[in-house]
């Protein structure tokens, strides 16, 4: 089993890189492998609604090595998913949302059904929030999502900081042990079958 760590953050050894370590050395210690890719600091192409993934083998206009490299991993194969991100004025990384929204509107059939889980990573507020934006992404994709002892929130400002966040390093490693017993009790036997079209309504007249 393999499990997809994707930091959010432009610093690649900032606290949110704290955070995931500890999800990651977790799942390792119960026989998963992780991967974690780092989305790096540079500019980062959002969606632009023209629907060539729909036409094109679900495969977005934009080619970029990020999102490349994303998409063929997750096209090989993952069994969970994890998404890490600073708190940006009480939300998400808008890079990190930028490449999410072309990764899930592209290619979330081949996410569907595996565990997810966000981690938010902030000074003092807005993990709630950032946690919240970060879950619809899995809710709409008909991906589980993992729980933990608490809302996977952990705090520092500084580099370094989250290392003196006892109580979230401890919810980092509920969340990863947690996420091994689903990946391994899940009935993947049983997967839900979705209705032959889906269905969307616009509300205007």
């Amino acid at each position: 089993m393999r499990v997809l760590l994707i930091n959010g953050s432009p610093r690649a050894k900032g606290n949110t890189s704290i955070a995931l370590a500890e999800v990651a050395k977790t799942l390792e210690s119960e026989g998963i492998t992780t991967l974690t890719v780092h989305i790096g600091n540079q500019p980062i192409r959002g969606c632009v609604a023209c629907g060539a993934c729909r036409k094109f083998n679900s495969l977005c206009a934009f080619s970029d090595p990020l999102y490349d490299q994303l998409r063929a991993i997750v096209e090989e194969g993952i069994d969970g998913l994890v998404v890490g991100s600073p708190v940006y004025y009480a939300g998400p990384n808008g890079s990190l949302c930028a490449l999410l929204d072309r990764l899930f509107y592209s290619s979330g059939a081949l996410m569907a059904y595996k565990p997810a889980a966000a981690v938010a990573v902030c000074r003092r507020g807005g993990a709630s929030a950032t946690f919240d934006r970060l879950n619809k992404y899995f809710t709409i994709n008909n991906m589980p999502v993992v729980p933990s002892q608490y809302w996977n929130s952990v705090h520092g400002a500084a580099a370094g900081e989250a290392l003196q966040d006892l109580e979230g390093l401890q919810t980092m490693r509920t969340l990863a042990r947690n996420m091994a017993w689903m990946l391994r009790d899940l009935n993947r036997e049983h997967i839900p079958t979705a209705e032959d079209k889906k269905l969307k309504t616009s509300f205007i007249r």
